[in-house]
């Protein structure tokens, strides 16, 4: 039986906590419950972090692990994994936003983009959980490279 690698497991688990604090966060202030959704929204914003300092020292100190599934959906996990990235940026970008504005009260802008960066938010945690799934759960991953070997060719 194989394990399933630690850091990506662990780095995934922080994406689901963002998403599902962002949830909490969306029901608070729906409740107007401001102060706690506030600390809800903040910590989520440091679940994502934590994610992405994972996600980032990995990529670079230990690689990416490239798709091991069959062949013929390679193609299909590549664009899924495109999309999941681009939303991610995306999402990633907004939720910064997202989180100045409400701390700056600027309230008419951040009411308008709140939800929109929470839809985005989800739907990246969900690709993500997908990909992780696609790459360590149903498929072995394939070979990974460090970025640093890649470049120095080590």
């Amino acid at each position: 039986m194989n394990s399933l690698p630690i850091l990506p497991t662990i780095s995934t688990s922080f994406i689901v906590l963002s998403a599902l604090t962002v949830a909490i966060g969306w029901w608070q202030i729906k409740q107007r419950k401001i102060e706690a959704h506030k600390k809800t929204m903040f910590t989520a914003a440091i679940f994502a972090l934590i994610f992405f300092i994972i996600y980032a020292s990995r990529t670079i100190f230990i690689g990416n692990t490239s798709f091991g599934g069959p062949d013929e959906i390679k193609i299909y996990y590549t664009i899924f994994l495109v999309f999941h990235i681009t939303l991610a940026t995306i999402g990633a970008l907004f939720g910064i936003v997202s989180i100045i504005t409400g701390y700056k009260n600027k309230l008419s802008v951040h009411r308008k983009l709140g939800p929109v960066t929470s839809i985005i938010w989800f739907l990246t945690a969900i690709t993500g959980v997908a990909v992780y799934l696609l790459l360590y759960v149903f498929y072995r991953g394939g070979e990974t490279t460090s970025m640093i070997k890649a470049i120095l060719g080590f």
